[in-house]
């Protein structure tokens, strides 16, 4: 039986595709990637909720979660915001505003022909202790009357985004509704009372999740490169992890193509 090399650990595991891998969403226009080093530390099991630093844990969670949903908006164009909110009563179940969305979406489908659609939801908590309501993005004009007779529970708002810099395309707008939703997102893995939520802190509509291209090289310029020559153009916005001094993690960069 052959022994590990000297330079290496129990544990250790050696990376084939060592160098610098960046994932692109063509769709959002947008991307980002980092460096994989040769070799890899095989992390202890950790059981769920007991993690050595959770705040740090629950960051990397709440990151993960806001970059997908703002990227599946953005691919998606979903640029029209809305509110759903409950009657006087109002609702404290988590398990119940997750029902009540669900007839909602299928109720809209319903008359708007039957044909699915993109979408995204996040349930938030009154700060007034009314209970919850919920935000949500869909990318096409729905009638005022449509979607009330959808949300029997209570009161709606619809609104296109407007007042943004000249220029502005309805990938921006949809960049920025995702960023709404996001936020609301992110505050739920820090709020205590949004913890009720488990993982149900945010839906989209099934079978529109957007395509994901990964291109790997020896070093950033490179990935960015190839990433550029299949969208046609260069990024308008680049960030790069050395930039920043707080940074922990692998060299890493961020991306953005368009506007």
């Amino acid at each position: 039986m052959s022994s590990l090399p000297s330079s290496l650990a129990v544990g250790d595991l050696v990376r084939p595709d060592a160098g610098w891998s960046f994932t692109l969403i063509p769709a959002a226009a947008e991307g980002g990637g980092s460096f994989r080093a040769s070799l890899r530390r095989v992390p202890e099991y950790v059981a769920r909720g007991e993690a050595a630093d959770p705040d740090r844990a629950a960051a990397e969670s709440a990151r993960r979660a806001r970059t997908t949903l703002r990227r599946y908006c953005a691919a998606n164009v979903l640029n029209r915001l809305g509110t759903l909110t409950y009657r006087a009563e109002g609702n404290h179940d988590p398990a119940l505003i997750r029902e009540h969305l669900g007839i909602f979406f299928r109720d809209l489908r319903a008359s708007l022909g039957g044909d699915p659609f993109p979408y995204a939801w996040v349930p938030e908590w009154h700060k007034t202790g009314h209970g919850l309501h919920a935000h949500f993005a869909v990318g096409r004009f729905i009638k005022r009357s449509m979607i009330e007779a959808a949300w029997p529970h209570g009161f709606i708002s619809i609104k296109l985004l407007g007042n943004l810099p000249v220029g502005s395309t309805r990938l921006t707008e949809a960049r920025i509704a995702g960023g709404y939703l996001a936020k609301y997102v992110a505050k739920s893995f820090a709020d205590p009372a949004a913890r009720e939520l488990g993982s149900h802190r945010y839906d989209v509509g099934e079978g529109f999740q957007p395509e994901r291209l990964r291109f790997t090289g020896p070093s950033r310029d490179d990935v960015l490169k190839q990433a550029s020559a299949h969208l046609g153009s260069a990024p308008g916005v680049v960030w790069d992890s050395a930039e920043s001094e707080q940074w922990q993690g692998p060299p890493t960069v961020w991306a953005q193509w368009g506007r």
